[in-house]
């Protein structure tokens, strides 16, 4: 199988500073790449034109998976394999080269590929704190899969099996640390919109089916909605960032590792039990629902 069968997608918002790297490190596995980018104001554009990727221009409506699903009806019906990849995001020349392997091999029951994802923080590659590799769906066969209507944490759904690779996709964010905290408080808004959504039902919840409920990611999903989402607001953020911080040994990474587990494991989860909770405060004030509660308090429209 040629480097044509495979077309990757990547969403920008304002990426000037990570398109070239990504773009780069997709190249040597295929030449066909559609940037589908959220109006920036910065050279995005331009580098992706200038790297001979296609652009596909649609306004930001603050959910990924509305995008990415809306890219996905923009490809030709030809279209054979998907691969799904941020643009701060890099894949490493081993897992390159495993892709070509197995894409050549594949048997034609399979629809899709995992491989692991490793996360650098502040230039510092994650190694424990349940950091160091996760396995994450981004290949799939296209008409095979889509992504999760959620507002955060979404995974792409397929509708067969699955292989696993040992190779690594980078997440590799250049920005500040002002612009990581700012992004973090975005997701947190439309983490609440998830969590208020477990508990008052006001739009379908998309779950994991089939291999996917029975990937690591569909584990992870179980215990968040069944255990996690129960707890009391508060305590879990608290409880969260011990397991991440303790049982997983998050202490063991040097200092910008240890920084980011506090930020991510109990401050960026303890403002999202806040915002759940202001929006039940002002449910209750003004006895409304919840869905009018999180326009007004979060102003995002579900």
């Amino acid at each position: 199988m040629n480097s044509s069968s495979i077309t990757a997608i990547i969403l920008t918002f304002n990426e000037a500073k990570h398109l070239q790297r990504c773009i780069d490190s997709v190249r040597p596995l295929t030449n066909d790449i559609v940037v589908v980018d959220s109006l920036s104001t910065d050279d995005t554009v331009a580098i992706a034109k200038q790297n001979g990727a296609k652009v596909l221009e649609r306004a930001w409506e603050n959910n990924h998976s509305t995008q990415f699903n809306w890219a996905l009806t923009q490809l030709p019906a030809q279209t054979q394999w998907v691969l799904r990849i941020d643009a701060d995001e890099i894949l490493t020349p081993e897992l390159v080269l495993e892709l070509k392997a197995a894409l050549v091999q594949i048997n034609s029951e399979i629809v899709a590929i995992r491989f692991q994802r490793k996360m650098v923080f502040q230039g510092y590659l994650l190694k424990h704190g349940g950091m160091g590799s996760n396995q994450v769906l981004r290949m799939f066969k296209f008409g095979h899969g889509k992504s999760e209507a959620r507002w955060m944490d979404e995974h792409i759904r397929v509708d067969g099996a699955c292989i696993n690779l040992n190779g690594a996709l980078i997440d590799d964010n250049l920005n500040s640390l002002d612009w990581w905290i700012a992004k973090h408080n975005n997701y947190a808004s439309r983490e609440a919109v998830d969590l208020l959504n477990l508990k008052y039902q006001f739009m379908q919840i998309d779950r994991l089916e089939g291999d996917a409920a029975r990937s690591g990611a569909g584990l992870k999903r179980k215990i968040k909605e069944g255990v996690y989402a129960k707890l009391p607001g508060g305590m879990r953020a608290s409880a969260y960032f011990l397991y991440r911080y303790i049982v997983l040994l998050g202490f063991l990474d040097q200092k910008t590792g240890r920084q980011f587990h506090y930020l991510q494991a109990l401050w960026y989860r303890s403002l999202v039990d806040m915002k759940v909770a202001e929006v039940e405060r002002y449910m209750a004030r003004n006895q409304i629902s919840a869905t009018e509660a999180i326009q007004k308090v979060l102003g995002i429209a579900v």
